[in-house]
């Protein structure tokens, strides 16, 4: 009954962010919160109640920014149990996304994740933000649960190149964040993001380097 219930709320939620309701993607993002279900409790993944909204709160969130990433490379800070980056890399085979987590338990799961779902697309990285040397920038550096924009900003500046976008999502409009931002860093927008089934406010910030910055 549940499987049913979720194939249904997918089926909406992804006509309603513009995305083909195909029942290959369906299936696999079924299957990666089947997965998110089993491994939830002993890996810490994500809070228990969460897991009664799995699709809203966290399927459909995560697919929400799919808009205003750009082709190529994106990294996922901080990715935890693979949010966003791995549905979006279910519903993006074309975008190359790497999801990174200094936590080795939360790598674990998402190795699994790209085994058992087959993603040729995805690149776990087991450490932290700032230990990360990869041979080139990303086209997208995205987080979701990545303390202020300012640290957010700061810890990924060295993995960001002209033309990266930073993009930070997050639930009220974070005006007092925007105020602490490095001399370095401009706001390209702030969106508010409409996530269907979840009734609650979601922003996502979209940043780039300053033409200026060192």
């Amino acid at each position: 009954m549940r499987e049913d219930a979720e194939l249904t709320e997918l089926a909406g939620g992804l006509r309603a962010l513009g995305l083909p309701d195909d029942a290959a993607l369906i299936d696999r993002l079924v299957a990666y919160a089947g997965s998110l279900r089993r491994w939830a409790g002993s890996y810490n993944l994500v809070a228990p109640g969460d897991l009664v909204q799995l699709v809203p709160r966290h399927l459909l969130d995560s697919l929400s920014i799919h808009p205003y990433l750009p082709d190529g490379r994106m990294l996922d800070v901080g990715s935890g149990a693979g949010l966003p980056g791995v549905p979006l890399a279910i519903v993006r085979p074309d975008l190359a996304v790497t999801v990174l987590d200094s936590a080795g338990k939360k790598a674990r799961f998402m190795r699994h994740v790209k085994r058992e779902l087959g993603l040729r697309n995805l690149e776990v990285e087991h450490a932290r933000v700032q230990d990360l040397r990869p041979d080139r920038s990303f086209d997208a550096v995205v987080s979701r649960a990545f303390s202020t924009l300012g640290e957010f900003a700061r810890a990924v500046r060295h993995l960001a190149g002209p033309g990266t976008r930073l993009l930070a999502m997050k639930g009220k409009h974070p005006a007092r964040e925007l105020d602490d931002l490095p001399p370095w860093l401009e706001t390209v927008s702030v969106e508010r993001i409409e996530v269907p089934d979840l009734h609650a406010e979601r922003h996502l910030v979209i940043m780039c380097l300053s033409p200026e910055a060192p």
